[in-house]
């Protein structure tokens, strides 16, 4: 029997296929459209988005080869995006285009700041439960400004749903919301199983709380259960697959990762932290008791593993920081091109200029310099969750040629480093310590990326044999729904096994990585002194 792993992210939909013991036959992907606006406005379509997942799937599937009678069990993961749909299941424009196609309010989408602002200066009990300050990322904040500056649409809203939530609606039919959705972005107390009625009363949402929440979730299952009747008729068509094969509860895509790579190590989750690394960063850290970490989204009950504790850091910007840094400097369009010629993306091609360039991939923290960057272009998730933070780059002289392309992308990964070394040293002061880093995420792939963050973290990352552990986290919610593993612990060490491991280097390196990082939180303070002056 096989298992099919649908991934929706940012940019695209992603399926995969695999067997049972968590080998990957095939995958296939699919672009999702995405539209920016002034005012921190980024949408998407959930047509738009349902029809990539459908087109991968078919691909995916092609490509292994199999018959879909002997599809076990099918699973998802998206982003946290809000998904507004009307009565009938139609979409509503969620922002001043009109366009009702356009009904989806990314995660990245900040137009709900002041709503945010608000909210944390209200200090509700349950911002406890997200690290004491709420983001903008999340769906209240976005419901909150819907409701005051688009009513018609927050009124004519049937179903607010968390993407992977509308996912397995239309997959399955089922209106049952996944534990881990509306845990970490609703503000769900899963420990007590009930909603805050007097959080939404005290934020402006009360009529939420008068409706008996109907429309943002009543039924509430934990990862990988068996939603309804699984596939319906006609998703089965839209996917090419047999109406009835199980559907499992979704999962956040990062979190995904996380189940796709903690259990690699063996059964004690709780000596792993999870990194996603891609457009965006997101750390996930088990724990059996919960553990308030000021700045660090949670603790949040059966969030990620069922049962368990999750703490939830990261950053706003990783990849898409890195991305961003590189179009700064005058040898980008040069560099893109020689890439381009080499069939490579960009930052894979810079992490192989760095890696020849250095006797040993540790060694290439030397071609950094003098150059510091604090990549907080969105923003710094955790463990300050300042939604007005900033980048700052520091030490750049008139260079345009490619080694000073190097030496600034060399200087970025170290920031993204420096930035999870932060957020491990919170955690760890306040009673959630780590042993290793579980790396997944397209921008985390290559090995000089991952022994870097390794030197300026000083804990040992590693790698699974996972291809894509996004996708075999969604695998596992379908393994999990099609009876195939009886619960998602014994089928995360079922289906995931570690392939390599980068310790911290050792020497000279230690003293050069620890100096980087006191720069590094001078730069923080710095960048907000400037900002307080502004």
């Amino acid at each position: 029997m096989y298992l099919i792993g649908i991934d929706v992210g940012t940019g695209s939909a992603r399926a995969g296929v695999f067997d049972a013991k968590g080998a990957m036959l095939a995958s296939a992907k699919a672009d999702v459209t995405m539209w920016q606006e002034a005012g921190s406005i980024v949408e998407q379509s959930s047509d738009q988005v349902w029809e990539a997942v459908c087109q991968s799937v078919k691909d995916a599937m092609q490509a292994a080869g199999i018959d879909p009678a002997e599809v076990a069990g099918v699973g998802f993961d998206a982003t946290c995006s809000l998904v507004v749909l009307g009565a009938g299941g139609v979409p509503l424009a969620v922002g001043p285009s009109e366009d009702p196609s356009r009904n989806i309010i990314v995660w990245m989408d900040h137009r709900a700041v002041p709503q945010a602002e608000r909210i944390n200066a209200a200090g509700h009990d349950v911002l406890k439960y997200v690290g004491g300050v709420i983001s903008p990322e999340m769906e209240t904040p976005k419901l909150l400004w819907l409701r005051e500056n688009r009513p018609e649409i927050f009124d004519a809203g049937h179903d607010f749903f968390d993407l992977a939530d509308f996912l397995t609606w239309k997959a399955s039919g089922s209106r049952a919301r996944s534990t881990c959705t509306v845990t970490c972005k609703w503000t769900y107390l899963a420990h007590e199983k009930r909603w805050d009625a007097s959080y939404f009363q005290q934020i402006g949402l009360g009529v939420l709380a008068d409706e008996g929440f109907a429309r943002i979730g009543t039924e509430m299952v934990e990862p990988g259960t068996a939603l309804a009747q699984g596939l319906t008729v006609q998703a089965a068509n839209d996917l090419g697959l047999r109406p009835g094969t199980p559907v499992g509860a979704g999962l956040i895509d990062a979190h995904a990762g996380g189940v796709g790579t903690v259990g690699a190590m063996g059964a004690d989750a709780t000596e792993n932290m999870a990194y996603v690394f891609g457009t965006s960063s997101c750390t996930m850290t088990t724990t059996a008791e919960p553990q308030f970490v000021p700045g660090v989204w949670g603790p949040y009950f059966s969030a990620m593993v069922p049962g368990m504790w999750l703490n939830e850091g990261g950053q706003s910007a990783a990849g898409a920081a890195i991305d961003h840094l590189l179009k700064l400097h005058p040898a980008h369009a040069d560099a893109k091109t020689a890439a381009k010629a080499a069939g490579l993306p960009l930052a894979v091609w810079l992490a192989n200029q760095a890696a020849e360039a250095s006797a040993t991939l540790s060694d290439a923290v030397d071609l950094a310099g003098g150059v510091h960057v604090v990549p907080e272009f969105l923003g710094n998730r955790a463990p300050f969750a300042d939604p007005h933070a900033r980048a700052l780059i520091a030490g750049l002289g008139m260079a345009e040629d490619l080694a000073s392309l190097v030496q600034l992308y060399v200087a970025g990964l170290c920031g993204i480093g420096y930035g999870l070394r932060q957020i491990i040293d919170t955690q760890t002061a306040h009673g959630a310590p780590i042993k290793r880093v579980m790396i997944s995420g397209g921008a985390g792939q290559h090995d000089l990326v991952r022994q870097l963050l390794a030197d300026s973290t000083g804990v040992t990352v590693v790698a699974t044999e996972a291809e894509e552990p996004v996708l075999l986290g969604s695998a596992i919610l379908a393994a999990v729904a099609g009876g195939l593993q009886g619960s998602i612990p014994q089928a995360m060490v079922a289906m995931s096994r570690p392939k390599q491991s980068f310790p911290p280097s050792t020497g000279q390196h230690i003293a050069v990585h620890n100096s980087r990082y006191e720069a590094f939180k001078a730069l923080q303070t710095a960048a907000r002194l400037a900002r307080n002056t502004a």
